[in-house]
């Protein structure tokens, strides 16, 4: 007797998410298709369509989920105790520590290797920009240029581009991120 395919109704969103979650992060996008997915799940293909028009919009879904996590971490330290300084020098800190304990998933939010998705495009990764650049306004004793808070993200940008792969965990590079922050905050007061 073979095993009974899921039906749309025992299929969870969740559940799709999971498995594409994985895919997503030990393939490239194009090396990911419905059908694999489907497979690993125990259902049809055709299932997946019922909670995703396609396979663009399973791949925001989840990186939108990346978004809000690392939205949660800045909101986390702005509430946080300490000084503006310490939490500017936090909320860098930790953008970076998200981008190389996380590769994986950075690579996909800010990094994606294909032309067919880009998470930089999507609404989650505007208003995640947006709750960095305001908490780098806020944070800082300089009222800022638009310029000079982009320029603090690429920076950041950078570093975790840089180290992505050369390290397996920001405890690798921490000391290094530490002298890059302290550079940037420098610079931006």
């Amino acid at each position: 007797m073979s095993p009974r395919k899921s039906s749309v109704q025992d299929l969870t969103r969740e559940m799709i998410i999971n498995e594409a979650r994985i895919q997503f992060i030990e393939k490239d996008f194009n090396q990911v298709s419905m059908r694999s997915i489907a497979k690993q799940i125990g259902c049809t293909h055709g299932a997946l369509y019922y909670h995703f028009s396609n396979k663009a919009d399973l791949f925001y879904t989840i990186i939108e989920e990346y978004f809000l996590v690392l939205n949660d971490l800045i909101d986390e330290i702005i509430k946080g105790p300490g000084d503006n300084l310490m939490k500017l020098r936090s909320v860098f800190l930790g953008f970076i520590e998200f981008g190389l304990n996380h590769q994986s998933q950075y690579e996909m939010m800010f990094a994606p290797r294909n032309g067919e998705v880009d998470g930089l495009s999507q609404e989650a990764a505007s208003l995640s920009y947006q709750k960095l650049a305001e908490a780098i306004q806020s944070l800082s004793p300089n009222d800022l240029l638009i310029s000079e808070i982009y320029s603090a993200f690429m920076s950041l940008h950078g570093f975790v581009s840089h180290y992505r792969g050369r390290v397996k965990h920001f405890g690798e590079a921490k000391e290094a991120a530490s002298s890059h922050v302290n550079f940037i905050i420098k610079a931006l007061t």
